[in-house]
């Protein structure tokens, strides 16, 4: 009877901890919806680095400077001309739905009038003696935008902090527990005060990697969070007990498998203001950036960083006004999207509505036509966002293959929406059916654009079709069989373009180029197919090779490439650009050689936080 007893009490504890979960998990979808839903977030790095236009916190930490002359900044910021409320509107007219601001870098200096025990802050440091947080947080809830607080964990500059410079250190936690405790008191005082003045929808916190978990005392930081507000939403960063991965500048390669993440990104090479930091993202580069993250299903935080008198650079402006040109005439297409399809199913980027009824696919070109591959839901139509005069065309090729063509359509200057508008949830499937044409039928094929991208698809999924068919390496006395129906204009495309056919493999997996490609036999030149007239310079991720030179296949034009976010001491590529001068484009398909120091290498991994500046 006992034993019975047990066994009966156990399985009641079991459906109780089931129900609780389940109720968990509930919870956690409604809270987090609308930041899945939002897309786009706006950072502000904001502090004294902005008035010698250093690096914010990491400069004095790596001894570029001395933490004295880097405090005397303090005398520098005057926020003269910080207009919040125009922040707010240039922020919420870039499609933004939420912002997020450093209120505490890791140089300890508080934005708002902290009382807690030996805090520096503006309001009492600094030459602008007021509270420059207040206002900019009652703009943002009067707009509607959601309100996202950064928080360093370290604190550089406090005395009771362990750590001062990367070579000087204070004390060993170990040695002096009380002292540590103390700053544990500190930290929290302060994220009291944010919650209860504030009342954030989000904190975003930084400098986890310093500490662990039990040291930072971090479940009892979140416990105490969640009593000023039980939905508070919280980054990664806090030693893994938050809600949301946070990718930083580098674009993921592979699609993160967390339901919830967040890329945070720099317009140039800076977080804060750099008077000298030029090199700038161009607008064009930023929307189609936006496009990748909504293709992989996460949500770009855009950084800007403000000048110490409170204006916000021209170029960081300007990037906003076009992001408000793109996101107010595609909304559809952003809010509330989820990650679109696999890269075998679509060769580009794409998203699908939130109630999955609507696919979206985003556009880098300006082209004749485009191909999805293997869906099981039959569209009911498809149009362009933005352009009520456009004309679109599909075409079924009965094995649940579309064609989609473009007769008549206005190309945007960054990105051209197609939707396709579906009666049911979209299905597809990963068995792709196709009835690979042999290279006698594209040779005959009468639309020499489709023909080149028949043979770049064939290429890129490993079927060399020209293999052991005449085709010579150059081009030249090529010995493939014609008929009285061959093409001429496809036979001449395929004899300039010989070098990235002839014995060449299959090209890159997902997420490395949207678009198809193929590697040569010793894996060292990587050739892109390029459709269409690209709106800017096409994108590779994820190389970790050198490049020796780029060119244009058939002609050997040499062409100029520019890599972003690579940082040096970082194993993770940057982001290659290509830019490709319109006059070199190939009416039919144009085709890139990307010669590499080596045999290329791939970078698949995650990537996370950056917890080093040198």
């Amino acid at each position: 009877m006992k034993g019975k007893f047990i066994s009966i009490l156990s399985l009641g504890l079991i459906l109780i901890t089931g129900k609780i979960s389940a109720q968990n998990q509930t919870s956690d979808v409604k809270k987090m919806e609308w930041f899945q839903d939002a897309k786009l977030g706006i950072f502000i790095h904001w502090g004294i680095y902005s008035v010698d236009g250093i690096s914010e916190s990491w400069s004095f930490f790596n001894n570029y400077i001395n933490h004295e002359n880097y405090m005397k900044q303090l005398n520098g910021f005057s926020a003269s001309q910080y207009k919040p409320d125009e922040w707010v509107k240039l922020i919420k007219d870039s499609g933004a739905k939420y912002a997020v601001i450093t209120t505490k870098h890791h140089d300890g200096i508080s934005l708002w009038d902290s009382k807690a025990e030996k805090a520096t802050t503006i309001p009492k440091n600094s030459l602008a003696k007021k509270d420059v947080l207040s206002p900019f947080v009652s703009e943002l809830k009067k707009s509607g935008l959601k309100t996202g607080l950064y928080f360093s964990l370290p604190d550089w500059s406090h005395p009771y902090y362990d750590i001062n410079t990367r070579t000087k250190k204070r004390y060993e936690i170990k040695n002096d527990p009380s002292r540590w405790q103390n700053f544990i008191n500190y930290y929290q005082t302060q994220l009291n005060e944010l919650s209860n003045q504030y009342k954030p929808d989000l904190l975003w916190f930084d400098g986890d990697w310093e500490h662990t978990s039990d040291e930072w005392q971090a479940p009892k930081t979140l416990e105490n969070l969640r009593k000023f507000n039980p939905n508070i939403i919280i980054n990664s960063r806090l030693n893994n007990h938050g809600d949301y991965e946070t990718p930083e500048q580098g674009i993921p390669v592979v699609k993160p498998q967390s339901k919830y993440w967040e890329l945070c990104y720099t317009m140039n090479d800076s977080w804060g203001f750099q008077p000298f930091d030029n090199n700038y993202k161009t607008p064009n580069m930023i929307v189609r950036t936006l496009a990748d993250v909504l293709n992989m299903g996460g949500n770009l935080l855009l950084d800007i960083g403000p000048k110490s008198d409170g204006t916000i650079p021209e170029q960081q402006v300007e990037i906003l006004k076009n992001l408000a040109r793109w996101t107010s005439k595609n909304s559809d297409a952003i809010y509330g999207t989820r990650r679109g399809l696999p890269f075998e199913n679509y060769k580009g980027k794409s998203a699908f509505s939130k109630d999955g009824k609507k696919l979206f696919l985003y556009l880098e070109e300006a082209k004749d036509f485009t191909k999805i591959f293997g869906l099981t839901s039959m569209p009911k139509s498809a149009r362009i966002l933005g352009d009520n005069n456009d004309k679109v065309d599909l075409i079924n090729d009965g094995n649940g293959n579309f064609t989609i063509n473009f007769p008549k359509v206005k190309f945007d200057q960054d990105v051209t929406v197609v939707e396709l508008n579906f009666n049911e949830k979209i299905n597809f499937s990963k068995n792709i059916k196709t009835e690979n044409p042999s290279l006698n039928q594209i040779l005959e094929n009468q639309n020499p654009k489709l023909a080149a991208f028949e043979i770049a698809e064939q290429l890129h999924n490993g079927n060399n079709i020209f293999n052991n068919s005449g085709l010579t390496s150059d081009g030249l006395d090529m010995k493939i069989q014609k008929t009285s129906k061959t093409n001429p204009e496809i036979q001449q495309w395929i004899s300039k373009h010989a070098e990235a056919l002839f014995e060449t493999e299959k090209g890159l997996p997902d997420g490395h180029f949207s678009g198809n490609s193929a590697l040569s036999k010793d894996r060292q030149t990587l050739y892109l197919f390029v459709e269409g007239t690209p709106t800017g310079p096409i994108a590779l991720k994820g190389i970790k090779n050198g490049i020796s030179r780029i060119r244009v296949v058939g002609e050997g034009s040499i062409i100029s490439h520019k890599i972003y976010n690579k940082l040096y001491w970082s194993q993770i590529p940057g982001i290659i650009y290509i830019d490709v001068p319109k006059e070199k484009l190939d009416k039919n398909m144009t085709v890139i050689a990307v010669l590499l120091d080596k045999p290329i290498e791939l970078y698949r991994e995650k990537i996370g936080a950056i917890e080093n500046n040198l």
